[in-house]
């Protein structure tokens, strides 16, 4: 039997840990997590942990290196005073884009932020929505990988739009997920050719599928500076697409992502809560939380059952706020 379950946060999205907790029916541990002046981190978990299962609850988002540190020395912390089980749940892995040596002299930065937080001691991981579905062979642990995609498309699904809707990949690699979104649907898929001129830039030029008239709903699992959904906007309105809407899982929003989503032709922009927003950002999306998904998968794996049915069928989802959006008719 497994010991006690406990969950423990740092700083990286406390709302989210809080609601997971809530939804779970056990209180945050509490945990003292600083910043010298320095800059260095200090870790102390204030009450024992000797032999019970604890769940970390710790995004490695912006600032990056900060929360990955975080989770790092947590887990470390939870180790040395004897947990029995650590699991890291990582609503947000960063690094995740760096999953491969596609030019000379890189490293492959996801490969050995994996590592790290194997060596710091998690012996388990729960994840969300990683970036490419190779991510979870980086760890020696246990991973155990989630989609937020079921949760997006049910939301959308109770919106009831008006047809034809058509659900677009913005690139080749995001097919699948764009297929999977789709299926949940029951509507046709459309993808955008681009090409990449340089790292961290895109290029729309072609949109292939039935898009003319339809309601194009564009499916991706970052949102970053926007320059992607913005181009892909713009192709599709186009190639004739009556609205188009948005619908990613974590919102990174770098620089002014904000205001230039805000001015593009996108009707409404869907993300969820893997990533805490900024206060000046909060108001301009759609937000649902992925914390009904994370605490039941925390409770089957405390109970050690499955979680594949959670890829089918997840909780419903939370909406947390809801931006203006455009009107539609049919």
């Amino acid at each position: 039997m497994p010991g006690p379950l406990k969950l423990v946060t740092g700083n990286g999205n406390r709302p989210l840990a809080e609601r997971i907790a809530q939804l779970v029916g056990v209180p945050l541990t509490p945990a003292e997590v600083t910043t010298f002046r320095d800059g260095e981190i200090a870790v102390q978990i204030r009450e024992t942990v000797r032999g019970c299962d604890v769940f970390v609850i710790q995004p490695t988002c912006p600032p990056v290196n900060h929360n990955l540190l975080e989770l790092l020395l947590l887990i470390d912390a939870l180790r040395r005073a004897s947990a029995a089980r650590i699991v890291a749940v990582i609503p947000y892995f960063g690094y995740a884009r760096q999953d491969r040596k596609d030019r000379p002299r890189v490293p492959i930065s996801a490969r050995l932020v994996a590592g790290l937080i194997d060596y710091a001691g998690a012996n388990h991981v729960i994840a969300l929505d990683l970036h490419t579905d190779q991510l979870p062979g980086f760890f020696t642990c246990p991973v155990d990988h989630l989609t937020a995609i079921p949760v997006l498309a049910e939301y959308l699904r109770q919106r009831q739009l008006p047809d034809p809707i058509v659900v677009v990949a913005p690139d080749a690699g995001g097919v699948r997920r764009a297929a999977l979104f789709a299926s949940r649907l029951g509507v046709e898929m459309a993808f955008i050719y681009k090409r990449r001129p340089a790292p961290g830039a895109a290029v729309a030029t072609s949109v292939v599928g039935p898009v003319q008239d339809a309601l194009a709903v564009i499916v991706d699992d970052i949102v970053d500076t926007g320059g992607t959904l913005i181009q892909a906007a713009a192709a599709l309105r186009q190639s004739g697409a009556r609205a188009v809407f948005a619908a990613c899982v974590h919102g990174v929003l770098s620089g002014d992502a904000p205001r230039r989503l805000a001015e593009s032709p996108l009707a409404e922009i869907i993300l969820t809560d893997s990533i805490p927003p900024r206060p000046t950002d909060a108001l301009a999306f759609t937000r649902l939380s992925v914390a009904p998904l994370l605490a039941e998968a925390i409770r089957r794996v405390h109970q050690n059952r499955s979680v594949s049915d959670l890829l089918v069928s997840p909780p419903p989802p939370a909406v947390l706020q809801t931006a203006s959006t455009v009107p539609l008719s049919s």
